[in-house]
C-alpha cells in the first residue's frame, strides 16, 4: 500500500542527509564532549559547530543557544528558568501545552497568569498584551506559530512592548523555525524554542535561545554543561542533526522552498474547498506558516475520517499530537469560536520537505469520497440535506 505522510507538524521523517552528518556520532566519535583528550575534543567541535548553525538559523551569537531535549524543555526552562513566586506572567489561550500546563503550575506555586484572548483568525491583539501589563509582570509567552491552525502571531509588535515594560519575552517558535524566516533581534524577544523534530532532525533533541545577560536558573542540577545553564551530558548524534537541519531550514528559505510548500498546501484546500460542500478553511484570512491548513468538514468527526484515511494510506492528524484521543475539542479551535462540533470535525494537513505534488494528487483522490461515505452514516448529515 502506498502511504502519504501530511502530519509534519506532529513529527517530520529525519531526511537522509542529516542521517548521515549524525551516524559517525553513534560510532567512531562517540567521545564525551566534556572530555579532554581527543576523543572528547572531537566531539566538543561537532557540538559548537552544531551551534554556530542554529546560531545562523535564529540570527543571534552562538554563545546565545541552549541545547534542550526538545521544545518542551526548552519552554519549561524559559518560564521556570525566570519566574518565581509572586510573579505575573502573560500567555494566550491558545499556547501548546508546553506552555499551558508550564503556566498552570505557575499558578499552583503562586504567581498570577493571565491568559489573552485570541479573534476568530486566531490572532492575538497585541493591545490586550499590554493592557494586561502590571508592574508585577516578569514574562510574557505568547507563541510564533500554532501548532494547530499554523497562525503567525505578532510576535515583533510584543516584542517591542516588553520592552518599552521592561519585561523579558519568550516566544515557543517550535512550529516556525525552518519555515519562515527567523531573527531574534527583528523580534526583540530574550528567549525562544525550537525543536529538532519538527526541522527533519530526530526526536529528543531542541534548542532554547538565550539572550546575553539573561539571567536564567537552571532547571537541571549536576555538571556545568551549556554554561551551567543545562546540565547533563550532551546528546552529541542529536546536537549534530539539529546542527545539520538547521543548516538545511536556512538554506532552503534562501531558495524558496516555502514558497513552493505554499503552492502545495494552497492547492490542497483550494481543491477540497471546490470538491466537498459544508467545508471550511480556519484562520484563511491570517499570516501563516507555508506548510499548514486545519479545515473543517461538517457533519463528520474528525478523528472517524483520521483514521478512515490512514486505513487507505495517507496520515493526517485533528491537532496536536500530544492531545489526540482527547475527549474535549481543541482548546485552540474553541479558542478561536468554533463551535464544539465544528472543532471536533476539524482536520490538519501539514507538509513537510519531503512532500511532493504527486503526495496532494493521492490525498485529493482519497479525500472526498472518504468524507462522502463518512457524511452517508451520519443521521445529522442526512436529516440536513433531506430538510433542505
Amino acid at each position: 500500500m502506498r502511504r502519504v505522510y501530511l502530519d509534519n507538524n506532529a513529527t517530520t521523517p529525519v531526511l537522509p542527509e542529516i542521517f548521515e552528518a549524525m551516524r559517525p556520532y553513534f560510532g567512531e566519535q562517540f567521545g564525551n564532549a566534556s572530555s579532554i583528550h581527543h576523543h572528547g575534543q572531537e566531539t566538543r567541535a561537532a557540538v559548537e559547530r552544531a551551534r554556530e548553525s542554529v546560531a545562523g538559523l535564529l540570527g543571534c551569537r552562538a554563545s546565545e543557544i541552549v541545547f534542550t531535549s526538545g521544545g518542551t524543555e526548552a519552554d519549561n526552562l524559559a518560564i521556570f528558568g525566570l519566574v518565581a513566586a509572586g510573579d505575573h506572567v502573560i500567555t494566550s489561550t491558545i499556547e501548546h501545552h508546553a506552555v499551558l500546563n508550564s503556566c498552570k503550575q505557575l499558578q499552583s506555586l503562586g504567581c498570577d497568569v493571565t491568559y489573552v484572548p485570541v479573534d476568530g483568525q486566531g490572532r492575538v491583539d497585541p493591545d490586550d498584551v499590554r493592557r494586561a501589563v502590571t508592574s508585577k509582570t516578569k514574562l510574557i509567552t505568547i507563541m510564533m506559530a500554532n501548532n494547530e491552525t499554523g497562525v503567525l502571531q505578532p510576535v515583533d509588535d510584543i516584542g517591542r512592548i516588553a520592552a518599552e515594560a521592561d519585561v523579558y519575552f519568550h516566544t515557543d517558535a517550535v512550529q516556525a523555525a525552518g519555515k519562515v524566516h527567523i531573527n531574534v533581534r527583528t523580534i526583540g524577544c530574550d528567549l525562544l524554542a525550537i525543536s529538532g523534530h519538527k526541522i527533519h532532525a530526530p526526536q529528543g533533541v531542541g534548542a532554547l535561545y538565550v539572550r546575553k545577560g539573561t539571567r536564567l536558573r537552571a532547571q537541571l542540577y549536576g555538571g556545568s554543561h551549556e554554561r551551567s545553564r543545562r546540565a547533563g551530558t550532551e546528546n552529541v548524534p542529536g546536537i549534530v542533526a539539529l546542527g545539520k537541519a538547521a543548516e538545511l531550514a536556512r538554506r532552503g528559505l534562501e531558495q524558496g522552498t516555502d514558497i513552493a510548500l505554499s503552492a502545495m498546501r494552497d492547492r490542497l484546500q483550494k481543491t477540497l474547498f471546490d470538491q466537498i460542500d459544508a467545508t471550511g478553511v480556519t484562520a484563511a484570512g491570517a499570516p501563516r506558516v507555508p506548510n499548514t491548513t486545519n479545515i473543517y468538514f461538517e457533519h463528520i468527526e474528525g478523528e472517524a475520517l483520521v483514521i478512515a484515511l490512514d486505513l487507505k494510506g495517507l496520515a493526517v492528524s485533528t491537532g496536536a499530537a500530544c492531545s489526540s484521543g482527547a475527549i474535549e475539542p481543541s482548546h485552540v479551535l474553541t479558542a478561536m469560536g468554533l463551535t464544539a462540533d465544528r472543532a471536533r470535525a476539524s482536520i490538519r494537513f501539514s507538509l513537510g520537505k519531503q512532500n511532493t505534488n504527486d503526495d496532494i494528487e493521492f490525498a485529493l483522490s482519497l479525500i472526498p469520497a472518504t468524507v462522502a461515505r463518512l457524511r452517508e452514516l451520519s443521521p445529522v448529515y442526512n436529516r440536513t440535506v433531506v430538510s433542505n
